[in-house]
Parts: structure tokens; C-alpha cells; sequence
């Protein structure tokens, strides 16, 4: 049955990708007409804290058989007693267009979900145990238009998100240090959750680090508000890290475009502001590094059933805007998005270098306690 739903999961993708060929000849509207819901949002009671006490509402948690986050490549091994707690956030893994958001039981979407977490929340499990919650996500298709229900769908995803975190809060040991982690959909509620249940809060000092990767962060009208500065050193706790991936010669109008037309989160315009741009290779901001600082980046089969790892293959470095750049198009898998995108693979291609940015900023958050 899993291999099923890899096959599966592979199928559709490959729609998603066919469409951003299809983007590429006929623009956004068709991608609209294919992914964006047809129906109007229909409102959802909020899902109460106490629901995330059951482990059947988590993809991952400590006490989870078979939990997806405890994949390792070959050569690697999860810690079997890790310091931190680390919350993360999944990306879209529903992109139906039946419904705005995802419904908790979903089966197909939840597989995708547990593919997600094997390549990229399995980079932090030698840092601390990993809780990722299932959340009634907002479609694939909420991204690609402005209509009120969609942000209608993203409120309603944040509210599972942040009733999860409350219960994470409650179960882990209060002298536990907290590693926050994101994905594009996930890293877009986890900026919200910065701003609302974090910063400014008793709960920041836990903090070690928090990876906002695949969603753009302003340097000027955002940070601010998120109660943590930018990383600037490898060894820096109590910081934020963010990047968005794209190869050479890169294209990417399509989010600086939607990025400018947007306010911070101080009210202010972005227009022509810089996104945070932290090269994961260096764990600093603004770097350059080549291929040979890679620790290692994940390749996936084609399958998506197991991956290995292989170091010195990718470089990277801070563009202009705060793009990061990777060089020629790595061959990493087919789902590369238009303008030599690598969103999907913001975490991957780095594998090696997260686990041991993670480690390493734990263990100068301890140092500094």
C-alpha cells in the first residue's frame, strides 16, 4: 500500500509539473482553472488543543510506530537521545481542488505528507524528536489566486497548526529547547506562529533556532515582528534562517512579482525590499560556497521510496533580492518549477549541511544558558 501511494504521489506532481509547462505557453489562468476550487469555502469549527493529545493527529511525534521523520539515508542514523523538541511544519501535500483545505484523514494526502517528512524533517532528527502535526491544509490551488476564500482556507490550516503547537508546548518538558521548522505552506504558518504565540513571549528563550525555508521573509518590514534576528553566524542560536532555491540562469519573477504587490509584516510595503537569504552550506547570511562545502544533498529514486546522499555536488550563494543560487540545474528529480526553480527541493539539496547547522546551533544554545 505505501509503495502505492508513492506511485501516486509521484502521478500527481507529475500534473503539477505538466502545468507549470503548461504556465510557461498559457500563463497563471490555467493553472487556476485546474487547481483552484470551484466551490465557495465552507467555514469549520476550529479544532480544540486537546484533539492533538491523540497521536493519531500527528504524521510524526516521539511515540509514533514507523514515524517518517526517523529516515535516515545510509550512513546516518537518528540520535536516540536528542535535546531538542522539534515542531515542524509540512508543505502542501493536497492539491486537490474538491475543497479548499485538506480533511485530516485524507489517506493519499497524508502519504505525501509522511514523503515530505522523510526528506526534510529527518534532517533535524539527530538534533531532537520531531513532532509534525496533521493540519486541514489549504489546497495548492489557494496559491495561485487572490479570492478571499483562500485566505479564508489558510486561516482555517493556521488554526490546526497553532492548536497543535499548544498541545506540543503542554507535553514536551518546559526545560526542553525548541527547534521550530518550516516548509512553503508549513514556513508560511510558522511565520504567523512566530507572530503570534512566540515573539515577545516566555516561551522565546527556548527557542534555538527557527528554519523558515521556502517562503519569503523580509529583511526590512518582517523580521521585526518575528522576534528573531537573521542568522549571521554558523553557531548563532536564538536566530532565524530562510532561503529559496533556484538554479542558473535563474527566473524567479514569478515570486518576486507577488512578493513586491504584498505588505510586511509591519504594514510597510516589501516592494524592493530584500528577502533573508541564508546560505545553508555556511549557516550565514548573504554567503558564497561551492560544491565542495556540501556535506551532502539527497537523491531521490524514482520512486520516491528510498534516496541516497552525495557530497560536493551543489554550491550555493546569495543572489540579488536574496534568491539563493545553486549553479547549473542539478539533476535532483523532475519536479523543478518554472524558471529553474528548486522549491521542492529547499531542504534536500542541503540535507547534510541542515543536520549539522541544527546540532550546532543547539549546542551553542546550551552553551549560552
Amino acid at each position: 500500500m505505501a509503495r502505492k501511494f508513492l506511485y501516486v504521489f509521484a502521478f500527481l506532481i507529475a500534473l503539477v509539473i505538466a502545468g507549470a509547462f503548461a504556465y510557461r505557453l498559457y500563463g497563471v489562468e490555467i493553472l487556476r482553472m485546474a487547481l483552484v476550487p470551484s466551490e465557495a469555502f465552507k467555514a469549520q469549527p476550529r479544532v480544540a488543543p486537546e484533539r492533538y493529545a491523540d497521536r493519531a493527529m500527528w504524521i510524526a511525534r516521539p511515540d509514533i510506530p514507523a514515524n517518517p521523520a526517523l529516515w535516515t539515508p545510509a550512513g546516518y542514523t537518528p540520535e536516540p537521545s536528542p535535546r531538542a523538541a522539534v515542531f515542524f511544519i509540512h508543505p502542501t501535500s493536497y492539491i486537490g481542488r474538491d475543497h479548499w483545505n485538506a480533511t485530516l484523514d485524507d489517506a493519499e494526502t497524508n502519504a505525501r505528507a509522511a514523503i515530505f517528512l522523510r526528506g526534510q524533517a529527518s534532517a533535524f532528527n539527530a538534533a531532537g524528536e520531531i513532532w509534525s502535526p496533521r493540519y486541514r491544509q489549504a489546497t495548492f490551488g489557494a496559491f495561485l489566486t487572490s479570492v478571499a476564500d483562500a485566505n479564508r482556507a489558510l486561516d482555517l490550516a493556521y488554526g490546526d497548526v497553532a492548536a497543535a503547537f499548544a498541545t506540543f508546548v503542554e507535553q514536551v518538558d518546559p526545560k526542553r529547547p525548541i527547534i521550530l521548522a518550516g516548509h512553503s505552506q508549513g514556513a508560511l504558518h510558522l511565520t504567523r506562529l512566530l507572530r503570534e504565540q512566540i515573539a515577545g513571549k516566555p516561551i522565546a528563550k527556548r527557542i534555538v533556532a527557527a528554519y523558515v525555508v521556502g517562503w519569503p521573509v523580509s529583511k526590512t518590514t518582517d523580521l521585526a515582528a518575528l522576534g528573531l534576528p537573521e542568522c549571521t553566524r554558523p553557531d548563532q542560536a536564538r536566530c532565524l534562517l530562510s532561503w529559496e532555491s533556484f538554479a542558473e540562469p535563474a527566473d524567479p519573477q514569478q515570486i518576486t512579482d507577488l512578493y513586491d504587490q504584498t505588505q510586511g509584516f509591519d504594514g510597510r510595503p516589501r516592494r524592493g525590499t530584500d528577502m533573508v537569504c541564508t546560505n545553508p552550506l555556511t549557516g550565514t547570511a548573504g554567503a558564497d560556497a561551492p560544491a565542495t562545502a556540501n556535506l551532502g544533498t539527497l537523491y531521490p529514486s524514482a520512486d520516491l521510496s528510498s534516496a541516497s546522499i552525495a557530497p560536493g555536488a551543489v554550491p550555493a550563494r546569495c543572489g540579488p533580492r536574496g534568491i539563493l543560487l545553486i549553479g547549473a540545474p542539478p539533476e535532483v528529480g523532475s519536479y523543478v518549477l518554472p524558471g529553474n526553480n528548486y522549491h521542492v527541493y529547499d531542504y534536500s539539496l542541503f540535507w547534510a549541511n541542515v543536520r549539522a547547522d541544527a546540532q550546532r546551533r543547539l549546542a551553542a544554545f546550551g552553551a549560552k544558558r
